[in-house]
């Protein structure tokens, strides 16, 4: 029992000790590491609002550029596919509604009313599913703002860092791609 309670004295002591040259000193709203390198970090607050504003914004602000058009075209998509399906929706609308009311239309006698009320049905469904699909593209663009701007300061870390390789296998005569990570303990 003695001899655990020093092994556990021991133990914890030196994770104590462990914890010393990493220490993080705020001065005047910045922080600054013990050997006075400014720790840059991104509000994930303002970077959610940025990107709920205009979809590719938090983007920007987390300093993530190449990531812009790609947000910016998937939303953009979304809303051009939902505007297309709800005219079809409209078109075909029209039409069983004239149908209905025994007057003259584009599609007299090539579709009966179930047919149009089936077209119908269909493409207003594609415009939900595109609406909802919109919604979802729109939604992760701004968790990827707010999880970019939490990893800010993680992503620029000198002590920790991943980075893509391509391996040369000799024996097979064939290069792979792979992940390198480098971690320097000081």
């Amino acid at each position: 029992m003695r001899l655990l309670s020093i092994l556990l004295t021991f133990f914890i002591s030196g994770l104590l000790l462990a914890q010393q040259d990493t220490a993080v000193i705020v001065n005047s709203g910045q922080l600054h590491m013990a050997d006075g390198q400014e720790i840059r970090t991104k509000n994930p607050m303002r970077a959610s609002l940025y990107s709920t504003v205009l979809p590719g914004l938090g983007q920007f602000y987390n300093e993530q550029y190449w990531k812009v058009p790609i947000v910016l075209g998937a939303v953009g998509t979304g809303i051009g596919v939902t505007i297309y399906y709800n005219s079809r929706h409209l078109h075909y609308r029209n039409a069983f509604l004239a149908e209905l009311n025994n007057q003259p239309h584009e599609y007299s006698g090539i579709y009966s009313r179930e047919v149009l009320a089936r077209i119908q049905d269909e493409q207003r469904r594609n415009r939900d599913y595109a609406i909802a699909a919109s919604i979802v593209i729109y939604a992760l663009g701004i968790l990827d703002a707010t999880v970019d701007a939490h990893l800010y300061d993680i992503r620029r870390d000198k002590e920790l860092s991943i980075e893509p390789v391509t391996m040369y296998l000799p024996h097979d005569n064939w290069s792979v791609p792979g992940l390198s990570i480098k971690w320097n303990l000081k």
